[in-house]
């Protein structure tokens, strides 16, 4: 027979008939067998050669036996080789102790019995195969182990390099849109300024009327908009707050359709309203919702071909206001609607839709909805047959509320007793439409447009209260409000107008001496809560 995996089994003997015999004993078992005639020879073959088992006679002229197997033993190459003794002679107990001793694992009597030496034979040379297979794994596994632990180590190593470049870029982002919200929000603080005195001054043309609301309806929303900017991780987390209150449910419609209108009229759309014949409630936040359905009339207008048509229709059932948009666009496959309000997932775009957005609108819809209380679903046909989007809002109780207007109702007009009113802004028309404003409230207002001079005049003046902007020339915000400190207006209340909005900011606001902290454009309601404030505020 011929074995797979033969090892090699050196046979010693001084005594050429035996080796024969020996060999055509162990010859069925298929492993190389090698023959040697003295106890030196045996040594040479066994630096040679790998031996698995050594077949030996204890009786040999020039190196016995036992010798030879103790030399074998205390070599480390052959720790795992098997020796057994063949012997007529040296068969008591006193020499088999010997002879396991000096490092043999079995005895074999002459005369020899073939079958009992083929399978002494064989088992210890299966041993050795299974042991040296079983090291031979072994080693492949540490091979395969350090292999997948240096990958790991690798990818460790990368995943660290990308989270540090995704930090630095999350900083970046996060640096890029303070910056772009900060100037968008200076030429919004003048524009919400001059909304507000205008709504203090008697206007007799309703077309006027209708211009400053819209205005002051779009500076609210541009102003909202300009908040998500730093709010583009509180969006993918769902932590938008809500500014709750009353409202009604076709004011959230005017709002949107006049948000959405110029998207429409460009593409020629025919838009069909449909609204209840009562007032329907709900409590929520306006510009929110006018943002729902506007993301949902702006995704009807897009998505479907110039000239088309959109119906939106507002109903009230089983206490739920109902809001539906449906357009005739290019419709939606049955397996995008799986996924469709999902962050960043898109349908298909018809090839006209350049501006189809990025994909974050419906998953913003769908997050205010939910935050709301409410449910948003999409249905479609297929692709080609038009798409259906419904809202569902849960009606506010039936006692009548009074509803603010965009912020700018009377009662968020600047009230209480007239104070000496400091305003820094290196922005004329910002400085002057808010000083204009606090003037009509009836306030006595001064107005410095860089660093120094605010200083100077606070010094010179003590003001009541101090509107500092931040960003000013010579000097800015945080070193005029630290040396007016310095120089005694301990007892004047110091607020930060500033563009940045984060945390960082208002508490670097705080360090420096501030009182408070406010937004540009400066909410109304925000600025009288303020002035309240100032008129408690006493410095120890």
């Amino acid at each position: 027979m011929t074995n797979a995996d033969p090892v090699n089994i050196l046979l010693v003997d001084d005594q050429p008939g035996k080796l024969l015999s020996y060999e055509a004993i162990l010859a069925p078992l298929g492993d190389r067998l090698i023959s040697a005639g003295s106890g030196r020879e045996a040594l040479r073959l066994l630096l040679k050669h790998e031996i698995a088992v050594v077949l030996m006679d204890v009786s040999m002229p020039d190196l016995g036996g036992f010798e030879l197997a103790e030399i074998i033993r205390e070599h480390p190459r052959f720790q795992k080789t098997a020796i057994i003794f063949v012997s007529a002679v040296h068969m008591s107990d006193l020499d088999r102790l010997k002879g396991y001793e000096s490092g043999a694992v079995d005895y074999v009597a002459v005369p020899v019995v073939p079958q009992l030496l083929r399978a002494k034979v064989g088992v210890f040379a299966e041993l050795y195969r299974k042991t040296r297979e079983s090291e031979r794994l072994n080693r492949e596994l540490e091979r395969r182990v350090a292999e997948r632990t240096a990958e790991l180590e690798a990818s460790m190593a990368r995943q660290i390099e990308l989270s540090e470049r995704l930090r630095e870029a999350d900083r970046r982002k996060d640096h890029f849109l303070a910056l772009l919200a900060h100037e968008l929000r200076n030429p919004l603080a003048p524009v919400s300024n001059a909304v507000g005195i205008m709504r203090r001054k008697t206007i007799e043309d309703p077309d006027l009327v209708w211009c400053r609301d819209v205005i002051a309806r779009q500076t609210n929303q541009l102003t909202r908009l300009v908040d998500d900017l730093l709010d583009v991780s509180r969006i993918t987390l769902g932590k938008i707050k809500l500014r709750l209150e009353t409202v009604d449910l076709a004011a959230v419609i005017a709002g949107a359709v006049e948000t959405s209108r110029p998207l429409i009229d460009r593409r020629r759309h025919r838009l069909c309203i449909t609204q209840p014949d009562r007032r329907v409630r709900m409590v929520g936040d306006q510009a929110r919702l006018t943002q729902v359905v506007a993301n949902l009339l702006n995704n009807a207008a897009t998505y479907q071909n110039e000239g088309g048509q959109i119906d939106l229709i507002a109903s009230e059932r089983e206490n739920d206001a109902l809001i539906t948009v449906r357009d005739q666009g290019i419709g939606i496959a049955p397996e995008a609607l799986v996924d469709l309000f999902e962050l960043f997932s898109q349908g298909e775009r018809s090839p006209d839709s350049l501006h189809g957005g990025l994909g974050i609108g419906l998953s913003l819809v769908k997050t205010l909805v939910e935050m709301h209380g409410g449910t948003v679903s999409a249905a479609s046909e297929g692709p080609g047959r038009g798409s259906e989007f419904v809202v569902r809002l849960p009606c506010a109780p039936a006692e009548p509320g009074r509803l603010e207007e965009n912020g700018f109702s009377s009662s968020a007009m600047l009230e209480g007793p007239p104070r000496r009113i400091l305003v820094v802004d290196d922005s004329r028309d910002a400085a002057e439409t808010l000083a204009l404003l606090l003037t009509l409230s009836g306030h006595e207002v001064l107005v410095a447009h860089d660093g120094p001079g605010a200083l100077a005049l606070a010094v010179a003046e003590r003001p009541t209260v101090v509107l500092l902007d931040i960003g000013l020339p010579g000097m800015d915000g945080y070193e005029v409000c630290r040396r007016a400190r310095e120089q005694g207006l301990r007892d004047t209340t110091i607020i930060a107008m500033s563009g940045y909005g984060q945390d960082r900011d208002r508490q670097r606001s705080s360090e420096a001496g501030f009182d408070g902290h406010t937004v540009k454009p400066v909410a109304i309601s925000e600025l009288t809560a303020l002035l309240a404030k100032a008129s408690l505020h006493s410095r120890s």
